[in-house]
């Protein structure tokens, strides 16, 4: 399949260029009819997937993503933040545009960019040839590394995930020139294909024999490239003869390393291609003693002895919120996820586990289960239902990371092992690998909603007023009620971007009109993500996962119907909006008294469709002032996307970008300006403490 398409939109006035792997869409009208006919891809100064050739004198853009005008040597010339107008002469141009999909218009002639905080227009005088390149933001690993359970060969099998590395410059920073590292095997012996050697960065990670200290360093030797070898004390060398001691908590050096050398890197890219006005070097520039300007062009050695001299806690306050933190078992099968971990750049821990005083071992929230069971017996009593019956469920089963606690700096957190854990999703091998197979067709997203028992249908017509509510998404939607064994079978068997399961499970499976169906019968399914919204459904999601799926929402005890509508309603306007899956779980948890019933299983950070407005899902948070208000935005990285991009809130005071993870703000905003910024797009607000849509919010109710 191809990874990147281009298809006339309705009338012949522009073109819609389709990724139909990552199911994104994104749409460039012009004026009059256009006939694209196919280009030459290597014309590009920047690699693209392919590309096509259009004659019209604009192009319109369907919102208002950032747009950098590059001269024909890459150099930036400017960059257009709403509302603007920047007026080029004639010459040789680049216009990147940051969609959705990665695009690049290649065209001679005068430009001029026009921003508003709802579209963007690019004119270019008079009627002439614009070249149109797209890049997929889909990466694929470029082989499979097998290993034994030794930590040595363990060592040499995370040393090839620096190959999957496109550059070493500071734009490594950019997810989409990290790359996926390779896939890794257990097997009997280590073997390495060719062409997985990692760069010469001339950077090593020692660390002793063992299993959880080579887990611990393997995002940070993805990163700097490096190589990992064995060594009693554990630090870093580089060939310029620097070291680093990494002892004696390995875990948390590695991951200030990481974050401290990715920070830095952000900062000084803004040298290079992307000269743009970065909050976080104002605030870390006036309280650090280096030159980014020469750091840009030195060796990724060097300018880590120059990050690594800067202490940690000066960096600290602005290194953005991670997006995960990934607490494993340590276990040869853990070596299995770990590329995938990895492609996240996420933090590693290894004391999952623990309990409270710091033993290892299975827990349960006994706090959680008696509340729980309060409740249910007080709805039951009332005459409401829940949605299943009491038998055994993964509750038995939970393990409790010390993320039960939390753990600062994360916006998600998983675990991998056996259990169901606390406070993080339960990631699997399998759904990461389902993940790299899938290969949509790249028509409309179907999602699928399947209610089997009518006295739940109220869940079922809210659900109406969700899926396929948003103009730019072409959705198909699909309703099923009371369905048979086997018309579920078939269900299952189908294509489906999502699949909204409202009704009850028992041990025998999923409840049908005629009987039950275990899902650990079904060989293969075909839908990618899912929400079980039954009792006990932990089971049935991990056999789909098994079966194929890359990831969904189940519950681990029984649910109460009442607050069940309520989760469902706000998970499916949330992964509606292109939330991922963990995001969206914990805040529909919040208020909701079993929101602690629910777990996120496989890859929490799947997003099964591109968000609305700005490709980035986002939280905005509000606090009435004297002035008018403080708006603070928590921004959300899907697995797609990755950390290290950047983000620009469109308000009047909002001059700088943001790295795109964690809180951004706050921002002072009368309430003439956030009745723009509110109308501008559809996203979840938080304020009095309750979570509300911005379509629906009228300032003046605040």
């Amino acid at each position: 399949m191809e990874h990147v398409t281009f298809e006339p939109l309705d009338g012949g006035t522009g073109v819609e260029i389709v990724d139909p792997i990552q199911r994104h869409r994104y749409a460039l009208s012009t004026p009059t009819p256009v006939t694209p006919r196919s280009s030459d891809s290597d014309r590009f100064l920047f690699p693209v997937d392919a590309a096509v050739e259009l004659r019209t004198d604009r192009i319109e853009l369907p919102d208002a993503p950032c747009v950098y005008v590059r001269d024909d040597d890459g150099s930036m010339v400017t960059s257009t933040e709403p509302p603007s107008r920047r007026q080029l002469p004639d010459a040789d141009y680049y216009v990147e545009i940051c969609a959705p999909i990665k695009l690049y218009l290649r065209v001679s002639a005068p430009v001029t960019v026009e921003a508003t905080m709802d579209a963007k227009t690019i004119r270019f005088g008079s009627e002439t040839a614009v070249e149109v390149g797209a890049r997929s933001k889909h990466e694929h690993p470029a082989g499979t590394v097998t290993t034994t359970a030794d930590p040595e060969d363990v060592m040499a099998a995370v040393s090839t995930f620096g190959s999957a590395l496109k550059t070493t410059s500071p734009e490594r920073s950019f997810p989409t020139l990290r790359g996926h590292p390779p896939t890794v095997e257990l097997d009997e012996r280590l073997r390495i294909p060719d062409g997985l050697t990692p760069p010469d960065t001339g950077v090593r990670i020692e660390v002793p024999r063992d299993l959880r200290h080579v887990y611990v360093v393997s995002p940070l030797a993805f990163y700097l490239g490096a190589t990992v070898t064995p060594r009693r004390t554990p630090r870093i060398v580089t060939d310029r003869g620097f070291t680093y001691d990494l002892g004696p908590d390995v875990e948390r050096a590695a991951e200030r390393v990481l974050k401290a050398t990715f920070l830095l890197d952000c900062v000084t890219r803004t040298e290079g291609l992307y000269d743009l006005p970065l909050a976080e070097r104002r605030a870390i520039e006036p309280s650090v003693d280096l030159d980014f300007a020469v750091l840009y062009d030195r060796p990724l050695a060097d300018r880590l002895e120059a990050y690594l001299g800067v202490p940690y806690d000066v960096l600290e306050p602005h290194v953005p919120e991670w997006k995960l933190t990934t607490h494993v078992d340590v276990s040869p099968t853990t070596v299995e996820t770990l590329p995938f971990v990895v492609d996240d750049l996420a933090v590693v821990r290894t004391d999952a586990g623990r309990g409270p005083d710091g033993t290892g071992g299975l827990a349960t929230d006994s706090t959680t289960e008696a509340a729980h069971e309060a409740a249910v017996d007080t709805f039951v009593r009332d005459g409401t239902f829940t949605r299943g019956q009491r038998s055994a469920s993964a509750a038995s089963q939970r393990v409790e990371p010390t993320v039960a606690s939390g753990t600062a700096g994360s916006m998600e957190q998983t675990w991998i092992g056996d259990g169901a854990p606390f406070g993080a999703s339960k990631a699997t091998p399998e759904a990461f690998r389902n993940r790299l197979d899938r290969t949509p067709d790249g028509g409309d997203v179907p999602v699928t909603v399947v209610c089997n028992d009518e006295r739940m249908v109220e869940e079922r017509e809210h659900l109406d007023d969700v899926y396929g509510s948003r103009e730019s998404v072409p959705f198909e939607v699909r309703t099923h009620e009371q369905l048979t064994v086997a018309e579920l079978r078939d269900v299952l068997a189908s294509d489906a971007a999502f699949l909204h399961y409202i009704g009850h499970v028992d041990e025998d499976g999923f409840e049908c009109v005629d009987g039950s169906l275990d899902a650990a019968e079904i060989e293969a399914t075909g839908v990618e993500a899912f929400l079980l919204n039954a009792c006990n459904s932990y089971r049935q999601g991990m056999a789909l996962i098994e079966a194929g799926a890359v990831g969904g929402i189940v519950t681990l005890e029984e649910v109460v119907n009442a607050g069940a509508v309520d989760v469902g309603y706000t998970l499916a306007r949330l992964l509606n909006n292109g939330f991922p899956l963990a995001p969206a779980m914990d805040l529909a948890r919040e208020g909701s008294y079993i929101g602690q019933q629910y777990l996120v299983v496989g890859d929490g950070g799947f997003a099964f469709v591109q968000d609305e407005g700005s490709n980035l899902p986002h939280l905005c948070e509000l606090q009435p002032t004297e002035e008018g208000f403080e708006l603070t935005m928590d921004v959300y990285t899907p697995s797609r996307s990755g950390i290290g991009g950047i983000f620009q809130p469109y308000l009047p005071e909002a001059e700088e970008f943001h790295l795109n993870s964690g809180s951004v703000g706050p921002f002072e905003v009368t309430k003439e300006d956030l009745r723009e910024f509110l109308s501008s797009e559809n996203a979840p607000v938080r304020a009095n403490g309750e979570l509300h849509w911005s379509a629906e919010l009228d300032p003046d109710s605040l």
